[in-house]
Order: structure tokens, then C-alpha cells, then sequence
């Protein structure tokens, strides 16, 4: 159950912030806000299973102590990746289908590459479980992305972007700091 609260955690951090919240805040504003959590869900799911079968792959080729200096250093990576300014490019406004269809396909590939999906590849390796990582990551992802809904709408007028940044990435960091002390001792 560890693999799973710590894929949850891990990936809601991640996400404060980033593009694809970014994107669930403009896609709250066009379309009503069930479809869009169902398709950042099928998205997410997607591609993050995707992620955990490379992450469980990786694990079963490389000696475990080295998944797990490898796992704690991208920690401190992805807290450095969080500080930097993520952007809108037009993903909103790209595909043409159906909302849903729409919210998929662009959370799909806004996904790819994303800082997320390589959390994801992490944690499947740190804590080769592919199902409660899996479960972790997507109900991290779907939490993340409903606190977006709802600060962008409320609070983030309130709550300037860089704190939740910073406080974002220095979690992170923290995180990758313990993971190398108690990899390397």
C-alpha cells in the first residue's frame, strides 16, 4: 500500500502547476467539469500504464540499488523541473472531436514526456508494483487536476503560482535527498 499513497503523493506534487493542470483549468472553462475528469481518467490511465509496464521493465534489468539512486536523483530532477514556467501552446484549442474525445486526446499527448509520466517510470521501478503504482498515479493525477478545477476557479487569484511551485519542488527535492541518504547508507 506504501507504492500507492507514495505514487498518489508524489504525483500530485508533480502536477501543481503544470501543463496539463493548466490545461484541466482551460478545458473547465469550455466544457462541464465531469467530462473533463473523465477524460484526463482515460488519458491518464493510458498513459500511465504505459509508463509503470517501462518503469516494472527497467526494474527487472537493473540491480535494485540502482533503480534506487536512479529514482531519488530524478526526485531532485523533477523538484528542479517543477520551478520551471510551464505554458499553454494551443493544446486547448487543437483537436476538433467531441469534448471528451478532445480532452483525451490532448491530456494524452500533453502527457508524453511530461514530468508526470517520468514520476511514474520512477516510482514503477522503485517500487516494482505495477498495479498499486498504476492505481497511485492516476488517482494522483485525478486529485491534482480537480484541485485545479477548483483554485483556479476560487483560491488561485489568491494563491500566487510560484508558492505552490516552490512549495512543489521543494518537496520533491526533500523526497530525493532521503531517497539518496537511505540508498547510498
Amino acid at each position: 500500500m506504501h507504492a500507492y499513497w507514495a505514487s498518489l503523493v508524489l504525483v500530485v506534487l508533480a502536477e501543481m502547476g503544470d501543463k496539463t493542470q493548466l490545461l484541466t483549468m482551460a478545458f473547465a472553462t469550455r466544457f462541464r467539469w465531469h467530462i473533463v475528469l473523465l477524460g484526463i481518467f482515460v488519458a491518464a490511465a493510458t498513459s500511465h500504464l504505459i509508463a509503470v509496464m517501462v518503469g516494472h521493465y527497467l526494474y527487472s534489468i537493473i540491480p535494485a540499488q540502482y533503480v534506487k539512486i536512479g529514482t531519488s536523483l530524478s526526485f531532485i530532477l523533477f523538484g528542479l523541473w517543477t520551478l520551471r514556467s510551464d505554458k499553454l501552446d494551443g493544446e486547448e484549442n487543437r483537436y476538433k472531436f467531441s469534448p471528451f474525445w478532445t480532452i483525451t486526446i490532448a491530456f494524452f499527448m500533453a502527457e508524453m514526456g511530461d514530468k508526470t509520466q517520468f514520476a511514474t517510470v520512477s516510482l514503477a521501478a522503485k517500487y516494482n508494483s505495477i498495479f498499486l503504482v498504476w492505481l497511485g498515479t492516476i488517482t494522483g493525477m485525478l486529485l491534482a487536476d480537480a484541485i485545479g478545477i477548483i483554485v483556479g476557479i476560487g483560491l488561485g487569484k489568491k494563491i500566487p503560482n510560484r508558492i505552490i511551485k516552490w512549495g512543489s519542488a521543494l518537496i520533491f527535492i526533500g523526497f530525493g535527498i532521503f531517497g539518496l541518504y537511505e540508498a547510498l547508507s
